[in-house]
C-alpha cells in the first residue's frame, strides 16, 4: 500500500465507516477537499484479488447513485449499449482504459481481462462507472460521465465528513 496523507486516510475511513483497504492513492478529490475516489491495489492485503481499481468513497455521491440505480437507469443504459454501436465502442474503450490503469498497479492473473461495473458489455454498477469517470476524467467512460451529470453538484452543501486536521510535522 502506498503511503497517503493521514488526514485523507482518516476522511476515507469516516466516509466508509471502516478502515480502508489496499489504498494506492487518492484517485480524485471532491471540490469540498476530501477524497471521493481512491485508487486501490489490485490485490487486498490478505491476497484476495480486487478488481475495483477506482472505488467511490463519498457516501453522499454513493447514496445518490444508489437512487439512480433504483430508478432503472442501468437497464436503460444496458439497452442503449445494444442499440448504439458508437456508445458500445466507447464503453469498450473505457473498459480497456480501466484495465490499463490496473495493470500499472500490478498483475493479478485471477482477474486478467476483468474490469468492473459490468464493462465492457453490461451495466451492473453505476458507482464504478462514476468512480472511473472522476478518476480518469471526462470523456473516458461515457456512461460514467452521464451518471456524474445526473448527480449534479453533490458536494454543494459541504463535505460529506469533516476533514481531519493535518498532523503537525514538528
Amino acid at each position: 500500500m502506498t503511503s497517503i496523507d493521514p488526514a485523507d486516510e482518516a476522511a476515507i475511513e469516516a466516509q466508509l465507516g471502516r478502515a480502508p483497504r489496499a489504498i494506492h492513492a487518492v484517485g480524485h478529490r471532491c471540490p469540498c477537499g476530501n477524497p471521493d475516489v481512491v485508487t486501490t491495489e489490485p490485490r487486498l492485503p490478505g491476497g484476495t484479488p480486487f478488481p475495483t481499481t477506482f472505488y467511490l468513497t463519498c457516501p453522499r455521491a454513493a447514496s445518490l447513485i444508489g437512487t439512480l440505480e433504483g430508478s432503472g437507469l442501468m437497464k436503460q443504459m444496458q439497452a442503449r449499449l445494444g442499440d448504439d454501436p458508437e456508445l458500445a465502442a466507447a464503453y469498450r474503450a473505457a473498459h480497456e482504459r480501466y484495465l490499463e490503469a490496473r495493470a500499472e498497479l500490478g498483475s493479478v492473473p485471477e482477474i486478467e481481462g476483468i474490469s468492473a461495473g459490468g464493462m465492457p458489455d453490461r451495466v451492473k454498477c453505476l458507482h464504478v462507472l462514476a468512480g472511473q469517470a472522476l478518476a480518469q476524467g471526462p470523456g473516458v467512460n461515457p456512461l460514467g460521465d452521464e451518471v456524474l451529470a445526473l448527480l449534479g453538484e453533490w458536494w454543494r452543501s459541504g463535505p460529506c465528513v469533516p476533514r481531519p486536521a493535518a498532523e503537525d510535522p514538528a
